[in-house]
């Protein structure tokens, strides 16, 4: 069934066309169907905010299709935001694990479908099915060094255009190649650019248009293209 944002409504984990590498979908059949028995499916309309910093926890949030924005704010007002997450990943388990407020803002970048699983129904399914906290420990592990490489950049990294050619790369991963280089679907604008490298959005611009005028990359509305990857690593290294 089609949903309001173009994409299958998947409410079956056992039978959903959108398994994939994520944590939870690997699970022994039987988990995929206790699980499945527990969990709610709702789309969101990009913009959406699923979850708030400090605010009380309620469950698990797993992504089924989409992006989500994963963000922290200052008592300023400023932002940055963490990292963007994928289909399969699993956001809210530090703190329903620890039944503290959320440590995050989440917020969908694009229409997405995400899996809602209450936290002491949760707990108990994790209780039922030992074998799932392999999943857990993969999870907040692959959390943990994704914000400590985001540390680096923020912290360690010298300029913007190695920050920025960081970034770039990093989309890049997920990327397809073209006779126009390797081309990537990023929806962030300027100003998010710049809450995700820790810069203004006046920087942001100005790197852009200087990566462009060097052919590095070719950004045309969405779509980034990587046209020098050997250039951008260079500026990384440098």
């Amino acid at each position: 069934m089609k949903g309001p944002y173009g994409f299958e409504i998947n409410e079956n984990c056992q039978t959903c066309k959108l398994r994939c590498n994520g944590f939870f979908c690997q699970l022994p059949p039987t988990a995929v169907k206790d699980l499945n028995a527990v969990k709610f499916v709702s789309s969101y309309p990009q913009e959406a905010i699923l979850f708030m910093e400090k605010q009380t926890t309620r469950g698990i949030y797993i992504l089924c299709e989409g992006q989500l924005k994963l963000s922290v704010s200052s008592s300023e007002g400023k932002t940055l935001i963490l990292r963007i997450a994928r289909p399969g990943e699993v956001l809210g388990l530090m703190s329903t694990l620890s039944n503290t407020p959320h440590e995050i803002t989440a917020e969908a970048l694009r229409p997405s479908q995400v899996a809602f699983i209450p936290r002491d129904q949760f707990l108990r399914f994790l209780a039922q099915h030992p074998e799932a906290y392999g999943a857990v420990v993969a999870q907040l592990s692959a959390n943990y060094q994704v914000a400590c490489e985001q540390l680096k950049t923020i912290g360690l990294s010298a300029s913007a255009p190695e920050k920025l050619a960081k970034l770039f790369l990093e989309f890049s991963a997920q990327g397809q190649q073209t006779k126009e280089g390797t081309r990537v679907g990023f929806s962030l604008t300027h100003e998010e650019i710049g809450e995700f490298i820790g810069t203004t959005r006046e920087t942001v611009t100005r790197t852009i248009s200087q990566f462009k005028s060097e052919h590095l990359i070719d950004l045309r509305g969405s779509t980034l293209f990587i046209q020098n990857r050997s250039g951008l690593e260079n500026l990384v290294s440098a």
